[in-house]
This record gives structure tokens, sequence and C-alpha cells, in this order.
């Protein structure tokens, strides 16, 4: 028997998977199975164990991975912008937040919690991100939302569109 995982037979079960939670026919064994359509978005962990990796004694690792599709189509969006950027994010229906709005927070704990409570990711343009610790201190960083870079030529709805369907990975301590 291998140690690898057959490519086509995991294929083959994540879209029998899928097919039942959409309420499709699938065949299990030899016998055919209608499954359920459920009336809400199901999200999917995966778990992957990795031989001959002591995560004691090697280095822990994380990163991003852009899928094709955006997942999550409906997460809330921030600009942290200049005045061009926060009127280019209210023409496309996007929450903003000029220099003046991140100063009435003052470095408020509970203000930039509750503020990257609200929103699932942040965009700031390439003049704030320097400002930004400094006018909020580690709060968001600490929730791991720290903005990211807007450049003054790119197209925001491409970043937003990008940054959606971007998703992050990392290797955790194993309790056991």
């Amino acid at each position: 028997m291998s140690n690898k995982l057959n490519s086509a037979l995991l294929e083959k079960c994540v879209s029998d998977v899928l097919a039942f939670a959409h309420g499709e026919t699938i065949t299990k064994g030899s016998e055919e199975v209608k499954g359920k359509k459920r009336n809400f978005t199901e999200t999917i962990e995966i778990q992957i164990t990795l031989k001959n990796y002591d995560p004691q004694r090697d280095k822990r690792f994380s990163g991003t991975f852009r899928l094709p599709t955006i997942p999550r189509p409906n997460i809330k969006c921030c600009m942290l912008g200049n005045a061009a950027h926060c009127e280019q994010a209210d023409r496309i229906g996007i929450d903003h937040m000029s220099v003046d709005d991140l100063k009435k927070l003052n470095k408020n704990k509970k203000l930039v919690k509750k503020l990257a409570k609200k929103y699932d990711f942040f965009l700031a343009s390439d003049n704030m991100i320097k400002q930004i610790p400094r006018l909020l201190g580690p709060g968001l960083t600490k929730a791991g939302k720290f903005p990211t870079l807007l450049a003054s030529g790119e197209d925001m709805q491409e970043k937003v569109d990008e940054v959606k369907s971007t998703i992050k990975f990392q290797m955790k301590k194993v309790m056991c």
C-alpha cells in the first residue's frame, strides 16, 4: 500500500460530499443514496498529518493561498485610506475610514477591538500603512487583521476580490 494520497480518489470523495450536501444522488458502495439539500453555507476544515516532521523541533510555518474562486463572497471589508481611495471605496460600496476617523479612535482599545470584530479584512493606502500602528496601536495586529497594502495605481475592486479569494493556513502546535 502506498503512503501517498491518490489525488483522483480525493477529488471524487470531495465531489461526492459536495454533491450529497446539494441534495444529489451519490453511489456509496453498491447502493445509491440521495442527499438532503442544506439551507446554510457549510465550511470544510482539512487536517493534514505530516510525516517525519517534528513541530517541537522543526520550525512552524504559515502562509496564504489564493483560490480561483471566492469562497465567502459576503465578507466585510473596510478601506483605511486617503481621500481618493475613500471616494473610490464609496463608489464600489465598501466601507471606508479616513485619517480623521482613525484619530477619533485615539488608540482606545475597546473601539479598536470593536472595529476589528466588525470587519473581516482591511485595505490601506500606501501613505497610510505606516501611520496605522501609531493611530490604532496593536489592536488590528493582535486580531490578525493588519491591513493589506493598496498601491495608488491598483484597481480597488480587483484587490478586494483577490483578498476575498485568499485563504490563510498555519501549522499549529500538536496538543497530544
